[in-house]
């Protein structure tokens, strides 16, 4: 199956609601209980009445033929927002494309160092691309108590030829 990777359209809202969810839901099943993945992802329906967020982020979805399988997101001040893919995508090179996107952007951009709040699943990841762990924290949502790491990259240590 081919692979594409490109930036986030307002079109993509639904389907990346799609995949948040389901990414949540099954992917992060060992992770989490049933009550904080349903607190975490209530519904795989985008709020309409919120604005879109990723519009004012860079965002990348990654595309297959059976439509998006993940997207990844960043704050222009650095801040990894939103990093999800399908739970049958895993393994299959997805989320290495979409992070090699937002490092790209990162540097590009002049970024010095990236932060972000990882989930256990995540953390894993994030963790073989460098990333260090500054402390975990509990973290209360929709009355569930949910385990988070806070995790930075400082860009000037990733070396340009380092593999993803």
């Amino acid at each position: 199956m081919t692979l594409s990777i490109r930036p986030y359209a307002p079109k993509d809202r639904a389907h990346c609601k799609k995949v948040f969810y389901h990414a949540v839901r099954s992917g992060a099943a060992d992770f989490y209980s049933q009550a904080q993945r349903a607190a975490w992802a209530p519904s795989d329906a985008p709020d309409q009445l919120q604005p879109d967020k990723l519009l004012d982020q860079w965002c990348w979805v990654a595309e297959m033929e059976n439509g998006i399988t993940g997207f990844m997101s960043l704050t222009p001040r650095g801040y990894l927002d939103m990093a999800f893919v399908m739970p049958e995508a895993k393994g299959s090179g997805v989320a290495d494309a979409l992070y090699a996107a937002l490092i790209t952007q990162a540097t590009a951009s002049g970024l010095g160092t990236l932060t972000v709040h990882a989930s256990h699943l995540a953390r894993r990841f994030l963790a073989k691309h460098g990333w260090q762990e500054d402390y975990a924290e509990n973290h209360t949502l929709n009355g569930q108590v949910i385990e988070r790491f806070h995790m930075s990259l400082d860009l000037t240590e990733v070396p340009n030829d380092r593999p993803l």
